[in-house]
C-alpha cells in the first residue's frame, strides 16, 4: 500500500493503491481548505466543489513522488491556466508548474509527499516567464 506524507500536518497515510488523494486526506482530518492566507477557510471547508475539480480549493504540491500521481486531465489543466472566476489555483500553479495538482483528480498509485496549502510566489522565477 502507498503511503502519503502531509509535510505541513506532519501525518503519514497508508493508501490503498489507485485511491483519490482528497478523499483519503479527508478522511485522515488532513484540511484541503485554507481559503487567501487562512481567511475563508472556514467557509472553503462547506462552499467547495466536493470534488468536481470546479473549485481549485483543494490544490496541493506533490514535493516527491509526482510520478506516482494519474496523469494531469483537462479540468485540472483548466482550471490552473484560466484565471476566472477564481485566480488562486492559477497563481499559486505559476510557481509549481510541475508538482502543483487538484487533490480531487489526483490518484495514489506509490508513494509521495504532499505539501497542502501551497504558498503564491508572485515573486519567483516562473512568475514572469
Amino acid at each position: 500500500m502507498p503511503t502519503v506524507t502531509f509535510v505541513n500536518e506532519k501525518k503519514e497515510i497508508q493508501v490503498p493503491d489507485g485511491a483519490n488523494l482528497r478523499k483519503e486526506a479527508l478522511k485522515a482530518g488532513v484540511s484541503l481548505y485554507y481559503g487567501l492566507n487562512g481567511f475563508g477557510a472556514s467557509i472553503n471547508q462547506v462552499v467547495n466543489c466536493h470534488g468536481l475539480g470546479l473549485c481549485g480549493s483543494c490544490r496541493v504540491n506533490i514535493v516527491k513522488g509526482i510520478e506516482h500521481a494519474s496523469p494531469m486531465g483537462m479540468m485540472e489543466k483548466l482550471k490552473f491556466k484560466v484565471p476566472v472566476p477564481d485566480p488562486l489555483p492559477a497563481l499559486s500553479y505559476i510557481s509549481h508548474k510541475a508538482t502543483m495538482r487538484l487533490a480531487c483528480y489526483v490518484e495514489v498509485h506509490g508513494d509521495m509527499t504532499v505539501e497542502t496549502n501551497p504558498q503564491i510566489d508572485l515573486f519567483g522565477e516562473n512568475f514572469f516567464s
